[in-house]
């Protein structure tokens, strides 16, 4: 497979960046940075590694962000990776071995928090990423996803994905998705009910997360990972219940 665009979304990645585009540079040849206005050296890193950068504010929408990507080359293939992701070595050659059949392709993830590789709760399901550019869009404002009408496809090896370090950028996110979910639900006319959505979901949803996907299998990781899973979905109802109140 040749004639492929790799897209990064960039918000202060100055840390990851380097070896983003480095990795991405190993199945193509064009490197497309969207930045959403990093103040640390991401640009600058980014066009010293040859990525082609745009700016262009987030306002907290990933979907029109990836949207807009799809205009900012005009290469075939599209293949979509996150700044803290790396391909490895099996998926690269996967890549560069695929025809040009039209087709989507899912990718396998593996997840590393916090240093530790997670079997559990924080563990990746495939992924849709690369797409014939002229076949895909994205919807959903956070937790974006592609519509693609084409057959899918499952490439061989997989993303590692070097996910949270810290938990202050951990809560940093929280917050954010939150606040993006909230409104999405606003946007939709939903309201919350108050016992249902604020008292009983977040304990289903930690049970669910533990012992349905596995969470008890990352140890004590693994049991904070739930206990958050289930505080995030309280926090975006309590924000949607005091964005609905006159």
């Amino acid at each position: 497979m040749e004639n492929i665009a790799v897209v990064i979304l960039t918000m202060n990645e100055e840390k990851n960046i380097a070896q983003a585009v480095e990795n991405a540079r190993r199945c193509a040849k064009e490197i497309v940075v969207i930045d959403s206005g990093s103040t640390d050296r991401t640009v600058e890193l980014a066009e010293e590694m040859g990525a082609k950068v745009v700016a262009r504010p987030l306002g907290g929408d990933f979907s029109a962000q990836r949207n807009f990507a799809l205009t900012q080359t005009t290469a075939k293939w599209v293949l979509y990776m996150d700044a803290d992701e790396r391909m490895n070595d099996e998926l690269i050659e996967s890549i560069r071995t695929q025809d040009d059949r039209p087709a989507q392709y899912e990718i396998r993830r593996q997840t590393v928090a916090f240093g530790q590789r997670c079997r559990g709760v924080l563990r990746s399901s495939p992924v849709a990423r690369l797409f014939l550019r002229e076949s895909v869009r994205w919807v959903n404002r956070v937790h974006e996803e592609p519509l693609c009408d084409l057959k899918k496809k499952r490439l061989d090896g997989c993303i590692v994905h070097y996910t949270y370090d810290s938990w202050d950028r951990y809560l940093e996110k929280f917050n954010s998705y939150t606040t993006l979910a909230a409104e999405r639900y606003v946007d939709r006319g939903k309201r919350c009910r108050f016992f249902m959505d604020i008292v009983i979901k977040p304990f289903f949803a930690f049970w669910k997360v533990y012992l349905l996907r596995g969470g008890f299998r990352d140890g004590r990781l693994g049991w904070i990972a739930s206990m958050n899973h289930a505080f995030y979905v309280m926090m975006k109802y309590v924000k949607l219940y005091y964005l609905k109140r006159p």
